[in-house]
């Protein structure tokens, strides 16, 4: 058995370490230079959208994987450059750093018979090599290829995504729009407030708004207490702390932030300490969703419109898997059809890491991918028929449609208890 892993952020580095762990021959490449995926401020990948004031919305805490807690002494919430330098003690604890190979880039991933063909590209080089293997993980991340809303007209100022934002300071005395209302929207637009000339922030629909810290604790440490000490649903769990937080900070329509149509439940809450506040101050305007682009004009659905010289759209990211296929793409409905949320039904062999969206923290439920993954790859976890992969996708999808609110992004949605156990309940088998 010998398997291939594309790529080396926090969910490749992860699989790297159980493919080690359980015997499991295998090469691994990674685009950039140096390993860290996204974490890495402008990796030379393309794939990093870190900004320079980055700090992750998650306690560090309930960050790490399962196996290596983030160092002692170290901030409750990380900086990007932190989570990078966590990221490479992991690989080196694991003696997993010296065997990836970088700036090796994945152009083509194809089935041959029962195995698969890779071929690379190592930059600078010239040329390509193509080796055979039984298993490919695909560990590239979902959130590098940025997502534009289409509206009617035409902008003539400065555009750009979020993806590629950096700093504040080019964006000096200027007026400027952000489109959306996640974690990337709110961390921009408040890092712009003090130095733009106005920042308006259009959303849709609004979102539910939590501060980092509750009583002088995490946030997300609350979660946990509801979730897993008094092991409540998670639905319930949320709108606790939704009401601690109204009760601990006020109603967010009070600082003048739309009170969202849906509950808490439904959707991703936007973590920020700084958004109320700012919005209060009139640093940060609140606006509808743009109905219309008109020269330098943007024209919000409720009549009202600004002269802006800069749009900025937070609006998400797209899979992407340029290497492989289309149709084994269309199959898995870009990550949407894939049994457990890692293997493609109808392919032996390819298997999808950190493919996920949870409620909860992303890189220790990786870790648990990695080691589920390495199980089936080393036979010790068993892999039901094509008909039962069906029924559990298709169960999954109506948890999805009857969770969130209709929205791309929820696609990849799990239940961080929930899915951690359903991992583990199948390597204790």
């Amino acid at each position: 058995m010998k398997a291939c892993i594309v790529g080396a952020g926090a969910s490749g580095v992860t699989v790297a370490k159980s493919l080690e762990q359980r015997g499991v021959d295998f090469d691994w490449f990674e685009k950039g230079s140096e390993l860290g995926g996204l974490w890495r401020y402008d990796n030379d990948s393309g794939t990093s959208s870190a900004y320079r004031s980055l700090q992750i919305d998650t306690s560090s805490r309930s960050l790490a994987y399962p196996d290596f807690p983030v160092p002692r002494g170290w901030p409750a919430y990380l900086r990007a450059r932190q989570v990078l330098e966590y990221l490479e003690r992991y690989a080196a604890e694991f003696g997993v750093a010296e065997r990836v190979q970088t700036s090796t880039e994945v152009t083509a991933v194809a089935q041959v018979g029962d195995r698969w063909a890779v071929t690379t590209d190592r930059h600078g080089a010239g040329g390509h090599d193509t080796g055979e293997y039984d298993a490919v993980i695909v560990a590239n991340g979902h959130l590098s290829v940025p997502r534009r809303p289409a509206f009617p007209g035409t902008f003539t100022g400065e555009e750009m995504h979020s993806h590629d934002y950096r700093t504040p300071e080019p964006l000096s005395g200027k007026t400027v729009v952000v489109v959306g209302m996640g974690n990337s929207a709110c961390d921009i637009a408040v890092d712009l407030a003090r130095v733009a000339g106005q920042v308006h922030l259009s959303t849709r629909r609004s979102a539910w708004i939590l501060p980092k810290y509750l009583l002088g604790v995490p946030t997300d440490r609350w979660s946990g207490f509801f979730t897993r000490t008094l092991r409540l649903p998670t639905p319930v769990a949320r709108n606790l702390v939704k009401t601690i937080a109204r009760v601990a900070v006020g109603p967010q329509e009070r600082f003048g932030v739309p009170r969202p149509r849906h509950p808490i439940h439904r959707e991703h809450a936007t973590i920020g300490q700084e958004l109320l506040p700012y919005v209060a101050y009139d640093w940060i305007r609140m606006r509808p969703d743009i109905a219309e682009l008109d020269g330098r004009e943007v024209r919000f659905t409720d009549g009202t419109a600004v002269t802006a010289d800069v749009v900025i759209y937070a609006t998400g990211y797209d899979q992407s898997f340029p290497f492989l296929s289309e149709d084994l793409v269309a199959g898995a409905e870009r990550g949407a059809r894939l049994y457990r949320r890692i293997v493609h039904p109808d392919v032996p062999g390819l298997h999808f890491a950190g493919l996920v969206q949870p409620v909860g923290p992303t890189i220790p439920l990786v870790e648990v991918q990695g080691r589920w993954i390495a199980r089936v790859l080393t036979g010790e976890v068993a892999l039901p028929g094509k008909e039962e992969m069906a029924r559990e996708i298709a169960a999954h999808r109506r948890w999805v449609e009857a969770s969130f609110v209709g929205s791309e992004r929820y696609r990849l949605e799990v239940d961080f208890r929930t899915y951690a156990g359903q991992l583990t309940a199948d390597m204790a088998a």
